[in-house]
């Protein structure tokens, strides 16, 4: 053989290398990394627009909207009891959802609740009665109920640690910043009884969903014809989702039953024996490492529901009565937030224990922090917040790392039954301190709520140090277990984020 073919092999006429072996790695690398793009393009966006669903900023508007309904003083409560609806459809719909996005496409499942949510954000235009506008509500929350799961489970199927970090810091810091950026999305009341549109209360922030749909219409697109699925739903995995069904359902309907002339002393025994059922319930479910994962993921999901959304919104609104506008500052709960995602990222890079119990530790931080604050300035605010974000994305994203995707459902259908629980605990606590004061002036009333509020703190800090305890033995229990050897799979190829 000569050597000219030598260097040039056959089938090769221009004398250089075949392109097409050595391209495909890079192209499969494009790809991926496409797909990934993808994923986090629906973490944030379907992810913020579906917690967007659970505050209720309709306090501002409900002089404009008694008068455009023409409700009588006694027909108030009802009001607020109806826009008050998305949380409780949301929490009933998660863990039939859950089952769902595990059977069925979960891009289908998406799709199907982004078409509910943009269903209730149409129609909110278009409230013209009490029964109306809990429809709205309750078809919002059923929406975000079957997009939350799905979404979930798709970022799941990428496998891939630094992703699943960045779905748990985006679901940490939306409960943290949904109330202010509802609050800053309603039309603040100029004289008390009219405002440019009061239904913006019912759908504050629309074009999150808009975008949240663009994302997912683009996702098979950059996904492209390969997808991991997770393995196959077990029928246990099928029985402990469903059987959350059970107490969150109960507790959803006693939750609007007791908005409706219970006194604040039953309202605090309903919620405290709600979270004491899904307490027990993670500690059940964390006997088995591929239900509550091995790193106590349900009970971290009860404590970033509880210390979320609880804390930070009724502290919004107290900054914003106190500042005399119609929001608060969003400065601080955007920091907040982001300091939520920060600790999820350096949780991928920390030991999973040693990071579950510093997020705990900093949650449990955050009550001693709201507690000596006085002034709830912008720049005050920060002292709170950024320990509450930073603790909830850490312990979150750590509990999760090492968990399988039925585990991270399983928490999830714990989390948003703790968060109703949470409001429940502070707006008694609260009712009740202005039952016993009777303010007459607008200081004295924001004065009773602020000190609700901080019983509420003290309670919620409490709560938070028995829930890490209840994790730290979770996860000690699960480390001194032995566990079976399992075939190493390289790169992303493995079953669950924790280990690609």
């Amino acid at each position: 053989m000569s050597s000219h073919a030598r260097e040039h092999p056959p089938g090769d006429l221009t004398g250089t290398r075949p392109a097409g072996p050595p391209a495909r790695p890079a192209e499969g690398d494009a790809r991926r990394r496409l797909a990934t793009l993808g994923a986090l393009l629906l973490t944030f966006t379907a992810l913020p627009a579906a917690v967007l669903v659970v505050p209720d900023a309709s306090g501002d508007v409900v002089p404009a909207a008694a008068s455009a309904l023409a409700l009588g003083d006694a027909e108030i409560p009802g009001l607020l009891h109806a826009t008050g609806l998305s949380l409780p459809a949301l929490l009933v719909t998660v863990p039939p959802a859950a089952v769902a996005a595990r059977r069925l496409p979960a891009w289908g499942v998406l799709m199907a609740g982004l078409a509910v949510l943009l269903a209730g954000i149409g129609a909110a235009g278009l409230a013209r009665s009490l029964p109306d506008i809990g429809a709205v509500r309750a078809v919002q929350g059923v929406g975000a109920g079957l997009m939350l799961p799905a979404s979930l489970v798709l970022v799941w199927e990428r496998r891939n640690r630094a992703l699943a970090a960045a779905w748990a810091g985006a679901l940490a810091g939306t409960l943290i910043l949904a109330m202010p950026l509802a609050l800053k999305a309603v039309p603040v009341p100029a004289d008390g009884a009219a405002v440019p549109d009061w239904r913006a209360a019912l759908a504050p922030c629309p074009l999150l969903a808009v975008a949240a749909a663009v994302a997912a219409i683009a996702h098979p697109l950059l996904r492209g014809r390969r997808r991991r699925r997770p393995p196959a739903l077990r029928r246990a995995e099928r029985g402990r989702l469903l059987l959350v069904l059970v107490p969150a359902g109960g507790f959803a309907f006693l939750s609007v039953v007791a908005a409706h002339g219970w006194s604040p002393g039953a309202r605090l025994l309903l919620a405290g024996l709600t979270l004491l059922a899904l307490a027990g319930l993670a500690l059940a479910g964390g006997r088995d490492a591929a239900a509550g994962g091995p790193s106590g993921g349900a009970g971290a999901m009860i404590a970033v529901g509880l210390l979320s959304q609880p804390v930070a919104g009724p502290l919004a609104g107290l900054a914003a009565a106190e500042a005399g506008a119609g929001a608060p500052p969003l400065l601080p709960f955007a920091v907040a937030a982001a300091a939520a995602l920060a600790g999820a990222l350096a949780a991928t890079r920390a030991g999973t224990r040693g990071a579950v119990r510093t997020g705990h530790l900093l949650m449990i931080s955050a009550v001693p922090l709201g507690l000596a604050g006085g002034a709830l300035g912008r720049w005050a605010l920060l002292a709170p917040l950024v320990p509450l974000g930073a603790g909830a994305g850490l312990a979150l994203a750590a509990s999760l790392r090492d968990a399988r995707v039925g585990a991270a459902l399983f928490g999830l259908s714990l989390c948003f039954p703790a968060v109703l629980a949470g409001q429940l605990l502070v707006l008694s606590l609260q009712a009740g301190r202005l039952e016993r004061i009777r303010p007459l002036t607008d200081a004295q009333h924001v004065r009773a709520l602020s000190e609700g509020y901080r019983i509420w703190l003290v309670v919620a800090g409490v709560a938070a140090v028995l829930l890490a305890g209840a994790t730290a033995r979770l996860c000690a229990r699960h480390a001194a277990a032995p566990r079976p050897r399992a075939a190493r799979l390289p790169g992303n190829a493995a079953a669950d984020p924790g280990a690609g």
